[in-house]
């Protein structure tokens, strides 16, 4: 039978209840604001009630708190993780796709076509008067104007990669702190709800942590209970399927700087960082699975749109020079791979110093790498490449078009150019050129057999006028012979008539190279931004249901608070009456 003071303590169980019930909304509407906060509410039920040895059965013993939970659906953020990867991925791309076409936009407002358009109006000055030493000094410098916008464009490309690459570890630095953080967490988390309850809050802060981390990558979360009703769950986040965290335990990632000799492109930047777990396994950054931030910048930084140089190799064991052939590029002008480098044979690397380029009966390439290491097995017709195959038109593939069109273009003109007479009455030099980086000298291309193969050394970065010629105009060649007269000038038509030649590029003139890239380029920046919007409103869609679902109501938590408010003021009435009728019960009845 229930103690005489039982109403009471029913009366206590419903205050204490329902206190905690209005510590609980006001919390909720404190937080309203409060970014990542998911909604708490109290569980409660009767308390358990009591057999009494009476007819009517059993005595309620008041209420109870069973629990204070987050209203949280996991359906949601795995969606939102998922949404929020393919966001951070098109964001990053209409980030830098726009760079390049703001650049390259030049070439239709005042770069390229100006430059272009001015050098050919000039050389139609110079086939008036051939013999004009101001005219072939503007020549010069028009020229000069034309190689200097490309070393400009190459200039603001590489700053786009260095950019990419300088954001690369700022994200693995990110990466890091965010898993280091995720597993601080987990590990408060366990300590509190080892003994019961929910450290909600401190969930919110954890997943909170992982939205953060699913713009930068793919990631996954497992939460398992450890062991049977001890309160500790197992916590397991994966970066691209790889473990990240676990627990409280936790790995970290690493930049490493490739080394001059381990450029995968001829024109990539010093430093490239690829990265590695910190213990030392690798971590594959072309991933198709990667996702989000990450994997853009690695596609922009080194996206050659599948045209890295492969082949067949053959070679002896024991032997550092291997010969590859078969190979899907057998134009020196469309070549970018670097001067040393790493070639992969298989499943072998090994690194090469130098490399030769010949050329069969039926113009295709056959290249000969020294290699720094002696070959570990025979290799017969193995696959092999240098660099990887990247399917996005990134940085790489940029230069590589620039590099194409210098390439192709200076030497059609200085085919032309050569096959005539300066003013001097000598042979005529190339007008159009690139300088060595290390002597600053000017290449040789004279020699119809092998000079051809110089202009893979002609970049973009590099591509200038003859050192020579823009010293003294007068070797500007004008006619093929000037001996009935300096003002022939058969040669210099032919140059200007290489403005409307349309068999050097399958664009057609040689403008409609770089317009055609243009337009490229702004397809995949438009691309970019129409991703980017859509996936940023499928992302507020889901935004919204989770909000619906975790999200605070600050109306319907007004009402709460009228309703708590009630129910604690009849628990405090029920005290009072039990307290009136215990007072009549033991003060005013006589005994």
């Amino acid at each position: 039978m229930p103690s005489t003071f039982f109403g009471l303590n029913i009366g206590k169980s419903g205050l204490y209840t329902y206190q905690a019930a209005l510590n609980t909304t006001a919390h909720n509407i404190s937080n309203t604001e409060t970014k990542g906060y998911s909604r708490q509410i109290l569980n409660q039920q009767a308390g358990f009630p009591l057999r009494v040895n009476n007819t009517y059965g059993m005595v309620g013993s008041g209420v109870d708190v069973v629990s204070i939970n987050q209203e949280r659906n996991f359906y949601y953020d795995l969606k939102y993780w998922k949404n929020n990867t393919m966001y951070g991925e098109y964001s990053a791309k209409e980030h830098y796709m726009t760079s390049i076409e703001n650049y390259f936009n030049e070439v239709n407002l005042k770069g390229f076509t100006t430059s272009f358009n001015s050098f050919h109006d000039i050389l139609q000055e110079l086939s008036k008067d051939p013999s004009s030493k101001s005219v072939r000094k503007q020549v010069a410098n028009y020229g000069q104007n034309l190689t200097e916008y490309f070393n400009s464009l190459s200039t603001s490309m590489k700053q786009i990669q260095e950019n990419c690459n300088f954001e690369i570890k700022n994200k693995v630095d990110q990466i890091n702190s965010l898993a280091k953080q995720i597993a601080t967490i987990t590990k408060q988390i366990n300590t509190l709800e080892v003994n019961g309850g929910a450290a909600n809050d401190l969930r919110d802060q954890r997943a909170l942590l992982v939205d953060e981390l699913s713009e930068i990558a793919n990631v996954s979360v497992t939460e398992q209970k450890v062991g049977d009703g001890i309160g500790i769950t197992s916590y397991v986040v994966k970066l691209d399927h790889q473990t990240l965290v676990d627990t409280t335990d936790y790995k970290t990632l690493k930049v490493v700087p490739r080394k001059d000799d381990e450029k995968a492109n001829q024109n990539d930047v010093d430093g490239l960082y690829d990265i590695e777990w910190q213990d030392g396994q690798s971590f594959n950054t072309r991933s198709t699975s990667l996702g989000g931030y990450l994997q853009s910048l690695f596609e922009v930084r080194d996206g050659n749109n599948l045209a890295n140089l492969q082949g067949k190799a053959k070679g002896t064991a024991g032997d550092t020079e291997v010969t590859l052939s078969g190979t899907n590029i057998n134009d020196v002008e469309k070549l970018n791979i670097p001067e040393e480098g790493i070639i992969t044979i298989g499943n072998h690397q090994y690194k090469y110093s130098k490399f030769e380029l010949d050329v069969d009966t039926n113009g295709k390439y056959e290249y000969k790498f020294t290699l720094k290491t002696p070959l570990a097995s025979d290799t017969n017709d193995e696959y092999a490449h240098i660099g990887d195959s990247v399917n996005y038109k990134g940085i790489p593939y940029y230069m590589g078009q620039m590099n194409e069109f210098v390439r192709t273009y200076s030497r059609a003109y200085n085919d032309i150019h050569r096959s005539g007479r300066d003013l001097n009455d000598e042979k005529g030099l190339d007008f159009f050129n690139g300088y060595d980086k290390v002597t600053g000298d000017n290449y040789d291309f004279s020699d119809p057999a092998e000079g051809f193969k110089n202009y893979y050394k002609v970049t973009a970065e590099n591509f200038t006028v003859t050192d020579a010629i823009f010293k003294d105009p007068s070797k500007i060649v004008t006619a093929t012979e000037i001996t009935n007269g300096v003002e022939k000038n058969d040669i210099v038509e032919k140059l200007i008539a290489l403005k409307e030649n349309t068999s050097l590029f399958k664009q057609g003139k040689p403008a409609a190279f770089l317009q055609t890239l243009v337009a490229e380029i702004g397809i995949d920046s438009d691309k970019a931004k129409s991703f980017t919007a859509s996936q940023n409103n499928i992302l507020s869609m889901i935004t919204n249901q989770r909000l619906s679902i975790s999200g605070v109501d600050v109306d319907e938590e007004a009402m709460n608070l009228i309703r708590f408010q009630n129910a604690y003021n009849l628990s405090a009435k029920a005290i009072s009456v039990m307290d009136q009728i215990y007072n009549k019960l033991i003060n005013e009845m006589a005994v």
